[in-house]
């Protein structure tokens, strides 16, 4: 049995390390609050490009085909994936199940025939896929707590060139959209060529959660959507020229979109986890304590076991 100064090392080793994991919980909390308020104005924003964007593509028609950026290549080869992960952890599955999802999405694509040109943002990915032995195209980190809307510019520069210029002929992105701060959906979402996800209204707003299902929040606001876009709208100058100036605008706010659900999601991940390593130091301390208790009482035992020996011979 481990002695009674051993047990109280411990216990105070545990101790000092629930107070980190508390403090960490109290910044992630407080930091999920304005992750969830930047959400808040950015959704409706996002959610009224999309809709204005699809809008244009119909009253263009087949004019929207000019547009490069809705226009299929011919032959299909290579596939940018976009993977939006954290640049620290300590927030439970949250970088590792993109990350996964990132490696399965490859296969499927390996078994149409694409190759794949890997994207990341965030330390964890990026170290992850080189880890893995993956060469990738584009590796953005630094800005995973509170991205700005010029980082997700740059990446959908990067993407976008790499698309037009017909180095990629699909890209996906895959990320944690946030619902609250116990769960985040893995989503992915085909970026380009938009005909795939904004235009053709397959998926109205280009999210599906894997395993391809609208979630009941996405179909409540697709059919909002489409009452919206019942009404007659007369566009000047004419739509295809519209359609070249807002597809790289939804191109940029999806991904914003996705860098600061993905933030909000991080916190609140990290905020659970903290939680959950905190009531597990605790217990870790209950444990430790009984443990000190019965080295003190063992050691009280033997003490007094000697004493009564010793009496017994002087008797």
């Amino acid at each position: 049995m481990p002695s009674q100064r051993d047990v109280k090392n411990k216990i105070a080793s545990v101790k000092n390390i629930q107070k980190i994991t508390r403090a960490m919980e109290m910044v992630a909390a407080a930091r999920l609050r304005r992750a969830e308020q930047r959400i808040e104005a950015l959704r409706p924003y996002a959610d009224a490009l999309g809709r204005m964007t699809r809008q244009a593509a119909k009253a263009a028609g087949g004019e929207a085909e000019r547009v490069p950026l809705l226009r299929e290549h011919e032959t299909r080869t290579n596939a940018a994936l976009l993977l939006v992960t954290g640049d620290r952890g300590l927030a439970g599955a949250f970088n590792s199940q993109i990350i996964r999802a990132g490696v399965r999405l490859s296969a499927e694509l390996g078994e149409q025939g694409l190759r794949t040109n890997w994207y990341a943002t965030g330390r964890r990915g990026v170290s992850s896929l080189v880890f893995r032995g993956n060469e990738l195209s584009g590796a953005y980190t630094g800005f995973s707590d509170r991205p700005a809307y010029a980082d997700a510019r740059t990446i959908a520069d990067d993407v976008i060139q790499s698309y037009v210029d017909g180095h990629v002929d699909r890209v996906e992105m895959i990320f944690n959209s946030y619902v609250s701060p116990l769960t985040q959906h893995v989503t992915r979402q085909t970026l380009l060529p938009l005909t795939h996800a904004a235009i053709d209204g397959e998926h109205p707003e280009g999210h599906r959660q894997e395993g391809g299902e609208l979630s009941p929040g996405q179909a409540r606001g697709s059919a909002a959507a489409e009452t919206g876009e019942r009404g007659s709208v007369e566009y000047e100058p004419d739509p295809e020229k519209i359609l070249r100036r807002l597809v790289p605008d939804y191109i940029e706010i999806s991904i914003y979109r996705a860098l600061v659900e993905s933030a909000a999601g991080f916190f609140g991940a990290q905020m659970t986890a903290m939680r959950s390593a905190s009531d597990n130091a605790g217990e870790i301390i209950t444990e430790y304590t009984l443990q000190m208790n019965r080295a003190r009482q063992a050691e009280i035992t033997q003490e007094i076991m000697e004493v009564v020996a010793g009496a017994e011979g002087l008797a």
